[in-house]
């Protein structure tokens, strides 16, 4: 298993936790005590970062899958106590995800474009489908000039060129 400064040395992966969990965040991972489980208000204390910084970059990696808990429950005052270990070592597996995620978003902001016909109102700026325009005789709903057809073949192109590189970068085509 790779340690936290490894994966913090490769530029992608630390761009990437950086836009999840900021500056705060980065300096908590960096650093958590590598071995055991700790509470937030422990790692609050062991590394000198406010409290709720901790609870949200906790949360925030634990949506991702990249920190887990065990919560244990006190019998005598019910209360709960939450154990929190870091699981950076997912993070490639992480990325990848969310690279298919983009992939298929834009796959389908593609195949949009690539179905529909567009009409745009040179007034307003707005772009309408085919369908729409239509409905409304071809004239601007919101100040009634006709629309004009809008060649969106620039958008579609950058599109595939866009997704095409995507999917070169993770090996797939």
């Amino acid at each position: 298993m790779a340690s936290v400064a490894d994966l913090l040395s490769e530029p992608a992966v630390t761009a990437y936790i950086h836009r999840m969990i900021g500056d705060d965040g980065i300096e908590l991972i960096k650093r958590f005590p590598e071995e055991g489980e700790y509470s937030d208000e422990d790692l609050a204390e062991k590394t000198g970062i406010n409290l709720n910084t901790v609870r949200h970059t906790l949360y925030t990696l634990y949506e991702k899958r990249l920190a887990e808990y065990r919560r244990l429950k006190n019998n005598e005052t019910g209360w709960l106590t939450y154990l929190w270990h870091l699981r950076i070592d997912r993070v490639h597996d992480v990325i990848e995800e969310d690279i298919r995620n983009v992939i298929e978003h834009l796959d389908a902001r593609l195949s949009f474009e690539e179905r529909n016909d567009f009409y745009m109102c040179k007034d307003c700026g707005v772009i309408y489908t085919f369908t729409d325009a239509a409905n409304w005789n071809f004239e601007c709903p919101n100040c009634e000039t006709m629309l004009d057809h809008f060649d969106n073949e620039l958008l579609v192109s950058a599109l595939n060129k866009r997704v095409q590189k995507i999917k070169e970068s993770l090996g797939s085509d």
